[in-house]
């Protein structure tokens, strides 16, 4: 499997850190997947590719609705989790190992293909999208979840990308509602629904373990919160609670559909 040095970095990250985002981590959680899945249809069962599946949590909640799952990760000790998750909770899922901008599937072969909190983490969000409007059936869906920055911001944009890159190296990017809703129109997917909503972050500390951030660059981290421009506080609403420095994150929801009569 031949990386760039973008999938390289994430490779080594999740593989590295693959224990942190099992039971208890904040991923667990899919509340946001059962009501974006509640937008739209698919048939019953469905072929879905969750993409850059981390600890398959998306991926492991669509089998539970008795669908045909593809968990896909660029860190094998990731989809290692996956495997352990099914079998302890008595689904059954593939697991695939390749970058999320290269996918080894013919053309149509999904009806749902998702990606949740990773794409930041792609060295090209383009190239992504557009395999993964290759592989979705006609008429079949994509569902982006992830982390993202109000469109026309570029103060808050470039002191979260700051932010996020010095506490964990393999991120790349967040983009724009606007810009995820290029990327789908280029590919020739129709956005459905894209929204963003404030999802709390509720303790740094965490969010550094997460990643394993150096010491030197939790300091760099903390002096950039000490010295939060207005425009990133507008976004992110920084704040100390009980000790602890929460922030609450912009999440987007994005869900595009591929024409009923495209190829």
């Amino acid at each position: 499997m031949s990386l760039d040095s973008v999938q390289s970095a994430a490779a080594e990250q999740f593989g590295r850190q693959s224990h942190r985002y099992g039971k208890g981590h904040i991923l667990a959680d899919v509340s946001d997947v059962i009501a974006a899945l509640n937008r739209f249809s698919l048939p019953s069962p469905a072929h879905v590719l969750d993409v850059a599946t981390g600890a398959g949590h998306t991926g492991l909640h669509c089998a539970s609705l008795g669908h045909d799952v593809t968990c896909a990760d660029i860190a094998q000790p990731m989809l290692d989790r996956v495997n352990e998750a099914a079998d302890e909770r008595g689904l059954k899922v593939m697991t695939r190992l390749h970058p999320a901008e290269s996918m080894p599937y013919p053309d149509g072969t999904f009806d749902l293909v998702t990606s949740r909190v990773a794409p930041h983490h792609f060295s090209s969000p383009e190239s992504f999208v557009r395999e993964a409007a290759r592989v979705l059936k006609s008429g079949g869906h994509l569902l982006v979840i992830d982390g993202n920055i109000e469109d026309g911001d570029p103060v808050a944009e470039e002191w979260s990308h700051r932010v996020e890159t010095l506490r964990d190296p393999s991120h790349h990017r967040f983009l724009s509602p606007a810009q995820w809703r290029a990327l789908c129109a280029a590919a020739g997917l129709q956005t459905l629904h894209a929204a963003l909503e404030p999802f709390k972050m509720p303790d740094l500390e965490w969010y550094f373990d997460t990643a394993n951030t150096s010491p030197a660059n939790r300091a760099a981290v903390l002096e950039l919160v000490r010295n939060v421009p207005a425009e990133a506080q507008r976004q992110f609403n920084l704040a100390e609670e009980n000790g602890k420095i929460t922030w609450w994150w912009r999440r987007l929801t994005l869900i595009a559909a591929k024409p009923a009569d495209a190829r």
